[in-house]
């Protein structure tokens, strides 16, 4: 193996032996497999919300709640579609030799449902808290949820770049 054919087997810092094909396929399963995830908790949430309006006490909702409730249910749908875009897109452009697009469009989206599940996640404790307590707890509630994400989201990359570089 010449020093160019090393070069092009390996990605710049990645210490894996992968050409650029085999990086892009690398890279599209832990995309479907971190849709997946997405996709499963998306769906329970979704099916949770579904279920609420055939349930007696769904008449007791004021209608802001109703439009809170309303909200989190088209949200849940975008999430679950989104989440499978990245599959209709594959399909569509199947061995064409377009992997590393996909895989720029894959992570795009996958962002994309985090960010709206996250959302999501936000909005359902909310909507719980307000149902079962009062609108300021379910303000609180929301509002602490929606700070373990930030911070989760903001400390743990910058944790780990510190405990790589030292």
């Amino acid at each position: 193996m010449t020093g160019q054919d090393a070069e092009e087997r390996t990605g710049p810092g990645t210490g894996r032996d992968e050409t650029p094909e085999e990086r892009s396929d690398r890279n599209w399963n832990e995309i479907l497999q971190e849709l997946r995830v997405v996709q499963t908790g998306t769906q329970i949430l979704g099916g949770f919300l579904l279920t609420l309006c055939f349930q007696q006490r769904f008449t007791e909702l004021a209608p802001p709640d109703v439009a809170l409730y309303l909200v989190l249910v088209f949200l849940a749908a975008t999430v679950t579609v989104l989440a499978l875009a990245p599959v209709v897109v594959h399909r569509l452009l199947f061995a064409r030799g377009r992997k590393a697009e996909l895989v720029k469009f894959g992570n795009q989206i996958v962002l994309t449902c985090l960010a709206a599940g996250s959302l999501l996640f936000v909005g359902v404790v909310t909507f719980v808290f307000d149902f079962v307590l009062t609108p300021t707890a379910g303000l609180i509630a929301g509002g602490a949820v929606l700070l373990i994400i930030a911070a989760a989201w903001t400390s743990a990359p910058v944790i780990l770049r510190r405990r790589a570089r030292g």
